[in-house]
């Protein structure tokens, strides 16, 4: 999970919905309200559910380990073949508009020659 969050995309993308988020329930009262309510009901059902599945996963730390070094392994091998997953989302937009207007342009210039 620190892999995938680490990751240049999936970070900055977090960023933009955090900022988001944030600036929404500045701007809206009354989201405010009820994502402050959401909040404090998330982390009350995950401070219930940690305690109770903390037994568990000490029984199931080793197996925990093993599929935690094959994901690792796999998202290596998957940020090698996918470079794009290291840019930010900004840089991934602003690419995709260039291309989209060089495409566009060279279109407009094959229909007008």
């Amino acid at each position: 999970v620190n892999q995938v969050a680490n990751m240049t995309l999936v970070s900055s993308a977090c960023d933009m919905v955090s900022t988001a988020y944030a600036s929404t329930k500045e701007s809206h009262p009354y989201i405010r309200s009820v994502c402050d309510a959401a909040e404090k009901g998330v982390k009350s059902v995950t401070e219930a559910t940690a305690s109770c599945v903390q037994p568990v996963l000490t029984t199931l730390e080793p197996h925990v380990a093993a599929a935690s070094e094959y994901a690792s392994k796999g998202l290596d091998k998957l940020g090698e073949k996918l470079p794009l997953l290291q840019k930010p989302v900004e840089q991934i937009i602003s690419d995709t508009k260039e291309l989209v207007s060089s495409r566009v342009a060279d279109a407009k210039d094959a229909v007008s020659s």
